[in-house]
């Protein structure tokens, strides 16, 4: 198996597990010039950094070179290359405008998917901006889901590789916390509809049995840890997954 980890600004780098590739979050109001020097940080402390680029807290194509040089002056070889969830604050408003600067050339680069829809597009445009944006891409993360049938058939209709999105371990209560804010939808519902089966996926607390059903399809899981960091290296040191 093959894990990622994602990490805040605000990630003490002493505390993360023996997970190579790790991916620095660029939420609304960070700096772009922060999220490079974690990178240069992680570089330097013997990762993998992979920085999110998302279009709408990207002011620029000024804005856009300057952080790209910087991560490539910094070591940076990866880049995940989203839309955000903010509104746009400047001229870019979805992930392709980005890929098609031609400026990530050299990177290895991930793109979103969304398994279970997305709050901030429609269905059907959501399908022609994955098949967009696919020539540019080596890989899809997906958001983080608990439906296993879900993620095997998105996985099934691919031609690239999909780095399923899961949580380390986590409450009920917070799992639903998320699943509203992220608009996964059905992952809500699952959990609303089907509580004894939500609570034998994440026992002993985490997402073993998920893996489990999945390993067929994919060997690549990104964990969205939510602030659980210290619960999450816990159960990849107990399972010899880091």
């Amino acid at each position: 198996m093959n894990f990622s980890i994602e990490i805040t600004m605000k990630t003490d780098l002493s505390t993360l597990p023996k997970v190579k590739d790790v991916y620095i979050t660029m939420l609304p109001g960070d700096s772009f010039k922060s999220v490079a020097s974690k990178a240069k940080e992680l570089v330097q402390s013997g990762f993998n950094p992979v920085p999110h680029f998302p279009a709408r807290s990207i002011k620029n194509l000024f804005e856009l070179k300057e952080y790209v040089g910087m991560c490539k002056e910094y070591g940076v070889k990866q880049a995940l290359v989203i839309g955000g969830g903010a509104q746009p604050i400047g001229d870019f408003h979805c992930s392709l405008q980005l890929l098609e600067t031609g400026l990530f050339e050299g990177f290895k680069i991930g793109i979103a998917g969304h398994p279970d829809g997305s709050p901030d597009i429609s269905d059907s445009d959501l399908e022609k901006a994955m098949k967009d944006k696919k020539p540019y891409a080596d890989y899809i993360v997906t958001q983080w889901l608990l439906d296993s049938n879900l993620i095997a058939n998105f996985i099934s209709k691919q031609t690239l590789p999909v780095h399923v999105g899961i949580t380390g371990p986590l409450k009920i209560s917070s799992l639903l916390k998320f699943a509203s804010i992220v608009g996964a939808k059905n992952s809500l519902n699952f959990l609303k509809s089907n509580a004894t089966k939500a609570v034998d996926l994440i026992k002993p607390r985490d997402p073993n049995e998920l893996i489990k059903k999945l390993k067929s399809s994919t060997k690549n899981f990104h964990i969205y840890t939510f602030g659980g960091l210290k619960e999450t290296n816990k159960w990849l040191t107990e399972n010899n997954y880091a």
